[in-house]
């Protein structure tokens, strides 16, 4: 697989702290359902990672897909030409929608997904398989949309493109998943502009309810706040200087700390 952080020794280290975790498989990952499930960001640097994963290797398991516990993501986002969905985003508006074509590099699937966020911090995911970006209007996606989307095909195009790679958790009582993206780089399609954030990792975790949750104890130990990051937001502000993002700037600023821990 091709490397996913900059600095090989780096992603050494993390690879052997993975490979003392007890796998588990996709199809064991269809088990943990958390139907009412709450949602936390957290933004560490991959120093700061490596601890936590040595304190958690005994209470989670790593998902193992193609005999790789770091799978690789690509995502397309579309946008309209005036960016209405990052600048509801930057605006604060809480009813907001993102569209994006993802796909999983190491299974070759790939998927036209729909996120809506409502004003309660909820968010309703839906997708259909398509076969690439480029292929959407043959896939029938402007028909997906209509049903499922506030925007329609013609009224959309490619905005930004991110790629990074995705480690998958999940605690041995199969009521929480956490999933952490690092190596995160971002192409902007409108201007053609590259950024990265290569020593950067950030956490989600979705837990069933208000049960218990290790993972929490040990980023509270370790006095990790909670941090709300839209990987489609930051890459945009960090690559299109001509878009609003007064919003954003604190968030670059507190990546750009977490860095040097």
């Amino acid at each position: 697989m091709a490397s996913i952080l900059s600095d090989i020794n780096t992603e050494t280290q993390l690879r052997n702290i993975l490979s003392d975790f007890e796998p588990i498989t996709l199809g064991e990952m269809g088990k943990v359902k958390l139907m009412n499930r709450i949602d936390t960001k957290y933004v560490v640097s991959v120093r700061q990672l490596m601890s936590i994963l040595l304190s958690m290797k005994n209470n989670y398991r790593v998902q193992v897909a193609e005999q790789q516990a770091i799978a690789k993501y690509r995502t397309v986002y579309l946008d309209t030409d005036n960016a209405i969905m990052y600048l509801m985003h930057q605006n604060g508006q809480k009813i907001r929608e993102k569209i994006r074509v993802r796909t999983y590099v190491d299974s070759s699937l790939t998927f036209l997904e729909v996120k809506n966020k409502n004003n309660h911090g909820r968010t309703k995911k839906t997708r259909i398989k398509v076969d690439s970006a480029e292929t959407l209007e043959q896939n029938g996606a402007d028909a997906f949309l209509a049903d499922n989307a506030w925007y329609r095909l013609n009224e959309l195009s490619p905005r930004l493109e991110n790629q990074f790679g995705r480690i998958t958790l999940v605690d041995k009582s199969m009521t929480e998943r956490l999933t952490i993206d690092l190596g995160v780089c971002f192409l902007n399609y409108k201007n053609g502009c590259k950024s990265a954030l290569p020593q950067i990792a950030i956490v989600e975790l979705k837990r069933e309810g208000l049960k218990h949750s290790f993972a929490l104890d040990v980023l509270k130990n370790m006095r990790i706040k909670q941090a709300s990051f839209s990987k489609y937001c930051i890459g945009c502000a960090l690559t299109d200087s001509t878009l609003k993002q007064n919003r954003f700037k604190p968030k670059i600023r507190a990546v750009q700390k977490i860095f040097n821990k």
